[in-house]
């Protein structure tokens, strides 16, 4: 297994949408459990959510990437961007 950084950013004016799928995409994240090191939302200048940022433990890329493409947020049609990158945990040791 390996981590995984989750990086998406929201369609500008999507601030509804988010809100009307939160719940749902909560309980998707909750459902791997102790495989999520982190995760919450990118927020603007203006303290508004504006993307969502998720460090997940995966098999490799392959797996990590269905797991973005299938979240209830990215399912909705919320993100304008999504990146899935390879990441080592240094700290804290």
């Amino acid at each position: 297994m390996a981590y995984f950084a989750i990086h998406c950013i929201d369609k500008p004016g999507s601030v509804e949408l988010r809100a009307a799928t939160r719940a749902t995409h909560l309980d998707y994240i909750a459902a791997l459990g102790d495989r999520v090191l982190a995760g919450g939302p990118l927020l603007g200048m203006d303290g508004v959510p504006m993307g969502s940022l998720l460090i997940i433990d995966f098999a490799d890329r392959k797996a990590a990437i269905a797991f973005a493409a299938d979240d209830p947020y990215a399912q909705a049609g919320l993100f304008a961007s999504v990146a899935v990158t390879a990441w080592r945990k240094v700290f804290p040791a």
